[in-house]
């Protein structure tokens, strides 16, 4: 077999031919061309560069080098800087001389919003200029019209006029740009064309990519930003297979990764993690940032975990071989669609089918309940912390007979304590097809099996099923390229004249792929509806940021791929740590909300009020208004466009000044500081919810 064929879609205007990544298999680094900021090189084979912003006021020039020789000392190799007016351009020069001469050697980069001018001032001084091609050379104003093929014609010109003087002074400088789109400010010339889609994110950021090739310019880097993490992943995806499409087969520009407005605390790292780590893995990014409502420097460690984890995988992965598999990897790479698939009952809690993604708390070592009565209070006790929501299916690991009364006597404690949740078991399938039984009251038992396993127990397995009429979970053990032949010999196993009720999940080295390539396979062999267990615990115990950060990415990528029915989290020291990382996951990924969602700028020095302080304020206010969507922007710059994807918005609007949304409608402009939060607090009562 051959390789797998790209993926070709149509999304608004945009017919896709390439695809975004090397191999759908295996995380192969995309071929990307070297762009120099300063002394600092992104892409080719340049590890993965960590940024950060600054969030002082660039005229407070002190403020801006202590908090950049912070970051630099943190580990950021990149620091980024407003750029709002050209007072601030100009004084890039000065906080860049600051730097100097305490010895300081960080390339700075002028964020760009509005100003054409302070971005040709700023291209003087430093080493990198981002521009926002939705706002560089257009205002938004949520105007609805059509344009004539003509009209859009005329209005890229205009925009082309305005660009090129920048492109070519960072030319004839030698400093690299950044053209980074972002989600919440795409033109309205844009939106009306091509929508609030990824499409349009993609053909934006071309558009000004023609202005600089025309020009001979090419120290270019490119971003696709979203606090939505399936618009980011989709996008990044897209402008990969765009740029192929271009110049096929040779390196193509560096990305830098993010997810914008991703919040505070935990939150905000499993959504960065979600959303970075899911293109990470395709071997997407040259350089990240993460976003977090908090101060700048916290960034840093959280980015320098998702960039180690993933030059360690690229690394070992140029070494391995290609898997020779010819399958269609994605159901679609750039918009999302949940996976179609049987409904299964165990006990109460319906699985698969249209039900949401459940929920499952795996216990995997049996000295969690060796003593029954005293087990099941400390699990009782640490869930009851998690408030709203629940853990809707319990998992425990049974490896040997005489722990039948034990976990019998566990159920009956846990039932008493007031969790009812269906109870399944986990064996070697070696034990499970020699003890012939499934431990009463089980919803499900999950058979681990592997390459050895044998045709004969995977049959007496499944007569077991039927047997004691239970569903069965074939969990495989199992490397990448062992999978193919593991999978078609489970099949054939199972499907029988009266085949048990079945669904798989898999375990290995490469979380997210193998996943991938299970789903292909089940679907390739005609058994696309059977459910999909995504399970995921570290082997032992590691920093709990790292482990939050890895368990985000093995659950939420395959899930913003359409892919799981149901999560299983184990591996975490506390109950009440994996059922709320679980939750979180499924917010993140945008598939279940159980929480108010908060979509939180990371500050910068355009931020008109303490974000930090104002997030917390209202998160302390607004926590028990479940499934509300609740936007902090600091400014203007991005605050309009992402209060379309949030019920209610709080935007600073000058300085002290607050402007409040419902939806992308103003409700109140110009309120007094101290007053927003509660009059934002009035507008949701008000709404009745």
């Amino acid at each position: 077999m051959t390789s797998a064929a790209p993926n070709e879609a149509l999304f608004g205007r945009v017919f896709v031919k390439k695809s975004f990544t090397i191999d759908p298999w295996i995380t192969r680094r995309r071929l990307t061309r070297v762009v120099q900021v300063g002394h600092v090189g992104v892409g080719g084979d340049h590890p993965i560069r960590v940024q950060s912003m600054t969030n002082t006021d660039t005229m407070d020039t002190r403020a801006t080098v202590d908090q950049i020789e912070r970051l630099a000392a943190a580990g950021c190799e990149i620091a980024r800087v407003t750029a709002p007016s050209i007072r601030d351009a100009e004084n890039l020069r000065n906080i860049k001389a600051m730097l100097h001469a305490r010895g300081v050697d960080i390339p700075l980069v002028a964020d760009i919003h509005f100003t054409p001018n302070a971005a040709m001032i700023a291209a003087e001084s430093i080493e990198k200029v981002r521009v926002n091609p939705g706002n560089y050379a257009d205002k938004k104003k949520f105007e609805v019209r059509e344009y004539s093929d003509l009209e859009y014609a005329d209005e890229l010109a205009r925009v082309a006029d305005r660009f090129r003087p920048l492109v070519l002074r960072c030319k004839e400088n030698g400093v690299a740009m950044r053209i980074g789109t972002n989600h919440g400010s795409l033109s309205d010339r844009v939106m009306n064309r091509y929508g609030d889609s990824p499409a349009g994110m993609v053909e934006s950021a071309l558009e000004f990519l023609d202005v600089c090739e025309d020009a001979g310019y090419y120290d270019v880097i490119f971003s696709m930003k979203a606090s939505n993490t399936h618009v980011a992943i989709q996008a990044y995806r897209l402008l990969a297979a765009r740029l192929e499409e271009r110049d096929e087969g040779r390196p193509s520009y560096p990305f830098h990764l993010g997810v914008t407005e991703a919040g505070d605390a935990e939150d905000g790292r499993i959504k960065s993690a979600i959303g970075i780590g899911s293109l990470l893995e395709d071997g997407l990014g040259d350089t990240i940032r993460v976003s977090l409502t908090e101060d700048p420097v916290r960034e840093i460690p959280v980015a320098e975990k998702l960039s180690f984890r993933s030059s360690d995988r690229w690394a070992v992965d140029a070494q391995r071989e290609a898997l020779d598999i010819d399958l269609p990897a994605f159901m679609d790479p750039y918009s999302h669609a949940r996976r179609r698939t049987q409904r299964v009952a165990l006990g109460p809690l319906g699985l698969g089918g249209s039900e949401p993604v459940r929920v499952e708390l795996e216990m995997s070592n049996p000295r969690h309940w060796i003593d029954p009565t005293s087990a099941a209070r400390r699990v009782a006790g640490s869930l009851a912390k998690v408030k709203d929501v629940e853990c809707e299916s319990l998992l425990v690991r049974f490896d040997a007979d005489s722990e039948v009364d034990r976990l019998a006597r566990f159920r009956a404690a846990l039932a008493d304590e007031g969790i009812r949740a269906p109870f399944s078991v986990r064996m070697d399938a070696l034990l499970l097809a020699g003890t012939g039984t499934v431990p009463p009251g089980s919803a499900r038992v999950v058979a681990d099996i592997d390459s050895d396993c044998s045709s004969s127990i995977l049959e007496a397995i499944c007569r077991l099923s039927l047997d004691s009429e239970v569903a069965l979970e074939w969990c495989l053990q199992a490397e990448l390229n062992e999978l193919p032949a593991l999978v078609d010999r489970v099949l054939k196993a199972t499907s029988g004249s009266r085949p048990p009720i079945v669904m798989f999940s898999v375990e290995s080295n490469r979380p997210v792929h193998a996943v991938r390539l299970l789903s292909a396979l089940l679907e390739a062999e005609g058994f696309g509806d059977l459910p999909i267990v995504l399970r995921y615990a570290l082997p032992e115990a590691v920093d709990p940021e790292l482990q939050m950060i890895e368990t985000s990415i093995a659950l939420g990528a395959p899930l913003c791929d359409g892919v799981g029915d149901m999560i299983s989290v184990g591996g975490f020291e506390k109950p009440e740590t994996a059922l709320d990382v679980a939750y979180r996951i499924l917010q993140g990924a945008r598939l279940r909300t159980t929480r108010t969602e908060y979509i939180s700028c990371p500050s910068c020095g355009r931020t008109l009020f303490d974000l930090e302080e104002t997030t917390a304020r209202i998160k302390s206010a607004t926590s028990h208004l479940k499934g509300v969507k609740i936007a902090v922007m600091g400014c203007i710059v991005n605050g309009p466009g992402e209060m379309a994807d949030a019920d209610f918005g709080y935007v600073g609007s000058g300085p002290g000044r607050v402007t409040l949304y419902a939806g992308k409608d103003v409700v109140a402009r110009n309120i007094a500081e101290d007053e927003a939060p509660q009059k934002l607090l009035d507008l949701i009562g008000e709404s009745g919810l």
